[in-house]
C-alpha cells in the first residue's frame, strides 16, 4: 500500500471511529433524556392533561376548542417519548428512531422559543413535576438535544441493525404496550411516584414555613363575590366575612414580584361561613379526611357517593371529614341535590387541589398536619 493511501486509510478509520462514539455518546444522552422525560409524565397522564388543557386555554381562540384532545395528548405524547428514548437505549430500529427523535426535537425546539418568549405557562411540564425548570432554560435544553439528535443522524450511517427486524417489532410494541399500559393504569389509580409537595409523608405546616431571611412575594389577594345579580371584587381586608348575603363567585391571585415559594403556598380552606379554618386542621392532632373535587362538573358522582360512605362511617368520631372545591355555593347546591351527599364542603383554590391529588375525586387523610394516605376514588 503506498503512503498516500495508507494515510487516507488510516484517516477514514479515525474517523469511523469518532463517529461511532460520536453515535453512541448522542444516542445515551438522548436517550437518557427521552426516558425520564417519557416516563415522569407516562406515571402522571392527568398532570400533563392539566398542562395540555393550560396551554390551549393560553392560546386562546381556536386551540381554546380542542381542550377534549388534552386527556389523549397526556396519554400518547409521554408514550411516543418513552418508546424514543427506549428504542435508541437498545439500539431498537436505531436509523427509523433517530428520524422520529430529530422530528420530535424540530417541532420542540419553536414551540419552546414561543413559549419562552410570550410565557403563556410559567412552567412548561416537560419534565411534569419531578423537574420544574423555566421556560428559556427549556428551550435552551431542546437546542442542545436538537444539535444531537442531528449528529445522530449524520453518525448513524452504515449501522446494521442489533436484532433480527421482526424481533426489533415484537421489542417495539412491548415498549408501547407497557407505556400505554402503565399511564393508563396510573390515570385509574394514582402515579406510582409522587413528585409533588403533597406526598405521603410530608407535613403541611412545615412545607409551609419561609425562612425569615428568604425574598418576600408581593401579591394581591382578590375575591368575587355576588349580590343581587351584581359581582363585586373584595380584597382580604373587606371581604364580607359572615355575610351570607353574598355568595362567594371566584377569587384571584396577582403577583406584583416574585419571592422564595415554599413546597406547598397558596392551601387555604374557607368553609360555607367564610371561615379560614386551615390552622384549625392541619394543626389538629387527631385524623382528618380531605376530599379533593376541584370542579364538580367534573367529579364522578359514583366517587363523591362512596365518599359518603366515609364520612358516614366517622360522623359521629373525632375524626374530621371536608371535601374542597373550587366550585360555586350554587354548584356545590346542585351537586348535594343531585348525588344526595351531606358532607361539609369548603373552598379551596383550584390549582392547589389539582397539585394535591390526581384524581376527582380523590381522598387524602392527615394527622398532626402530616399527609398519611392518599387515594383514587375508584380504590376508596
Amino acid at each position: 500500500m503506498s503512503p498516500k493511501n495508507k494515510y487516507i486509510s488510516q484517516s477514514t478509520s479515525m474517523w469511523q471511529k469518532a463517529a461511532t462514539w460520536m453515535m453512541h455518546i448522542s444516542r445515551i444522552l438522548l436517550a437518557i433524556v427521552f426516558i425520564f422525560s417519557g416516563f415522569v409524565k407516562v406515571i402522571d397522564p392527568l398532570g400533563l392533561t392539566y398542562k395540555i388543557e393550560d396551554y390551549f386555554t393560553a392560546f386562546g381562540g381556536f386551540f381554546s376548542n380542542l381542550t377534549f384532545l388534552a386527556l389523549p395528548g397526556g396519554i400518547i405524547l409521554p408514550v411516543i417519548e418513552l418508546v424514543i428514548g427506549l428504542n435508541l437505549l437498545f439500539m431498537i430500529h436505531l436509523r427509523y428512531t433517530s428520524f422520529a427523535a430529530l422530528l420530535f426535537m424540530l417541532i420542540m425546539t419553536p414551540l419552546t422559543l414561543y413559549i419562552a418568549i410570550y410565557n403563556p405557562v410559567t412552567d412548561c411540564g416537560c419534565f411534569g413535576d419531578a423537574l420544574v425548570i423555566s421556560n428559556w432554560q427549556t428551550f435552551y435544553k431542546n437546542i442542545v438535544f436538537l444539535v444531537l439528535s442531528i449528529v445522530l443522524i449524520i453518525t448513524i450511517r452504515g449501522k446494521n441493525p442489533v436484532l433480527l427486524p421482526h424481533i426489533e417489532w415484537m421489542v417495539l410494541s412491548a415498549f408501547t404496550i407497557v407505556g400505554v399500559g402503565l399511564s393508563v393504569y396510573c390515570l385509574n389509580h394514582l402515579p406510582l411516584i409522587d413528585f409533588r409537595p403533597y406526598k405521603i409523608g410530608v407535613n403541611i405546616p412545615d412545607a409551609m414555613i419561609i425562612p425569615e431571611d428568604a425574598a418576600k412575594e408581593k401579591s394581591t389577594v382578590t375575591f368575587i363575590y355576588e349580590k343581587d345579580g351584581l359581582q363585586k371584587e373584595f380584597t382580604l381586608e373587606n371581604y364580607p366575612k359572615g355575610d351570607s348575603t353574598w355568595k362567594f363567585i371566584d377569587q384571584k391571585t396577582t403577583v406584583i414580584s416574585k419571592g422564595y415559594e415554599a413546597p406547598i403556598h397558596n392551601f387555604t380552606m374557607v368553609n360555607s361561613s367564610f371561615e379560614d379554618i386551615t390552622e384549625d386542621v392541619i394543626y389538629y392532632a387527631g385524623s382528618t379526611y380531605l376530599l379533593i373535587m376541584y370542579d364538580l362538573n367534573k367529579t364522578s358522582e359514583k366517587g363523591a357517593k362512596k365518599a359518603q360512605e366515609i364520612y358516614e362511617k366517622y360522623k359521629n368520631t373525632t375524626v374530621r371529614f371536608y371535601a374542597l372545591t373550587a366550585s360555586s355555593d350554587d354548584q356545590i347546591a346542585a351537586f348535594k341535590e343531585k348525588t344526595g351527599v351531606s358532607y361539609p364542603f369548603c373552598k379551596t383554590d383550584p390549582i392547589t387541589l389539582k397539585t394535591i391529588i390526581r384524581s376527582n375525586p380523590g381522598l387524602v387523610l392527615i394527622k398532626k398536619g402530616t399527609v398519611q394516605k392518599k387515594w383514587h376514588w375508584k380504590d376508596f
